[in-house]
């Protein structure tokens, strides 16, 4: 709901400027204010559905929804009818996690969802809506990109959140007990990111029961993902190996146990189902040779990160060792900035390291010589964060992993997206081969 356009929602009829234009939105133009957004969006979003519902047939007059209502209604009937009924529940419930609706809803007794169907369809129809225009949006904005020769890589996570529709509508799809409670949940060992490991919360697949349905859910998903963008990121792809898997209940994430994934099973039924797949794999985390050979398998492209190279010893994360089936990263959203890393986290003998490698010079800068590095690697596709091309500071963090508060919140300050910066990139991806002359 947040990366809906209100423009957009003016211009097709839904709204007038009047209607969000002098809402406050934050007081910080470089950082999201969700707390605000939950606020007052789904106000103005409301009166978009308000508007929208005027669209109703009405007898004797010819004002239809739009055709591509009911065709998007059709081609997410797998998915909408459960995330509908979840939405209008947790509102009707205060917003608190399922796991403390009543019951008979939490369990999802036939009757119980009926009646509440009936006594609720416009609100069912408003979180319908709300999916509905940010698809056509999104289509939109990703057909204009095709037009320009863009192509968007997209994320999917290997979890689900324990508070969402999935969990709720599908628990035969995760380990839960008669209640829909996780019995294990997902996170990851202890590591370089956090000395007690990462507690995520999200429930554990019963993977068992993927293999016996085919893996139609994850067919479903991936379809639907491929769909929507042009490459896929799978993240946390070790976990497709083996997983880290922690009690309910643990406060941490040390007391946990790897278990086995479903490797190249899972992949195989993708591969058929859907044909070659545009995927990169987030192999990062703990490394098992395991891992390492069940990416080999997949063929699918791994990550190479920077800002792990510079250990002293000759790093796989060096750029002369990146293959070229990999994708290069100066950081990724989990790191520090580049700037912020390189001023706040390095240790002496290290900054010497990326110095010497790189061959620094004031006049260049440290940034602009370590995108360098990245960009002349022998790795298929570079991906340069934002943050980094402006060369921002520390505070401009996208995200610390195993801290709760105050991630995803940065935001481009649009002055400083300038022509100048826009021939730099074309001039170093032209000078790297990596987009036509």
């Amino acid at each position: 709901p947040y990366f809906i356009d209100l423009d957009l929602l003016a211009a097709d009829g839904l709204l007038t400027q009047k209607d969000y234009a002098n809402i406050n939105w934050g007081s910080d133009a470089a950082k999201v204010d969700y707390s605000t957004l939950y606020e007052k969006r789904f106000a103005v979003l409301r009166k978009a559905y308000a508007n929208f519902l005027k669209k109703r047939p009405v007898p004797g007059f010819e004002t239809p929804y739009p055709d591509d209502w009911y065709r998007f209604q059709f081609l997410s009937s797998d998915w909408l009818p459960d995330y509908c009924l979840y939405m209008a529940i947790k509102e009707a419930n205060g917003m608190v996690d399922w796991q403390r609706w009543p019951r008979a809803l939490r369990i999802r007794e036939p009757e119980a969802l009926a009646a509440f169907r009936a006594e609720h369809a416009e609100e069912l129809e408003f979180w319908a809506f709300v999916q509905y225009e940010f698809d056509r949006q999104w289509r939109a904005l990703h057909a204009y990109a095709k037009q320009k020769g863009i192509a968007i890589m997209g994320d999917i996570p290997i979890y689900v959140s324990a508070d969402s529709a999935d969990a709720w509508a599908g628990r035969e799809l995760f380990e839960t007990d008669a209640e829909g409670r996780p019995r294990r949940v997902a996170g990851c060992p202890p590591d370089y990111f956090a000395e007690d490991g990462q507690l995520w919360g999200n429930p554990l697949y019963d993977w068992e029961y993927h293999r016996r349905t085919g893996y139609a859910w994850w067919i479903s998903r991936v379809r639907h993902a491929l769909s929507i963008y042009d490459i896929l990121r799978i993240d946390h792809f070790r976990g497709f190996d083996t997983y880290w898997a922690i009690p309910a209940g643990e406060t941490t994430a040390r007391n946990g146990r790897w278990e086995q994934g479903p490797r190249m099973d899972l992949f195989r039924a993708l591969h058929n189902a859907l044909g070659s797949l545009p995927i990169v794999a987030e192999d990062l985390g703990e490394m098992f040779d395991s891992v390492r050979e069940l990416l080999a398998e997949s063929g699918f492209p791994g990550m190479k990160v920077l800002q792990f190279a510079f250990t002293g010893e000759d790093s796989v994360d060096l750029p002369h060792n990146y293959p070229r089936n990999c994708v290069a990263y100066p950081g990724t959203h989990d790191n520090n900035t580049l700037a912020g890393w390189f001023a706040g986290e390095l240790t002496a003998a290290q900054r010497k390291q990326a110095t010497d490698y790189f061959a620094l010079t004031g006049r260049e800068g440290n940034v602009r010589g370590l995108l360098r590095g990245v960009l002349a690697s022998a790795a298929a596709l570079a991906i340069i964060p934002l943050a980094d091309w402006l060369e921002e500071p520390a505070a401009s963090r996208m995200n610390t992993p195993g801290k709760a508060r105050d991630n995803w919140q940065w935001r481009a300050d649009a002055k400083k997206l300038t022509p100048a910066l826009a021939g730099e990139i074309r001039e170093l991806s032209e000078r790297y081969f990596r987009t036509a002359r």
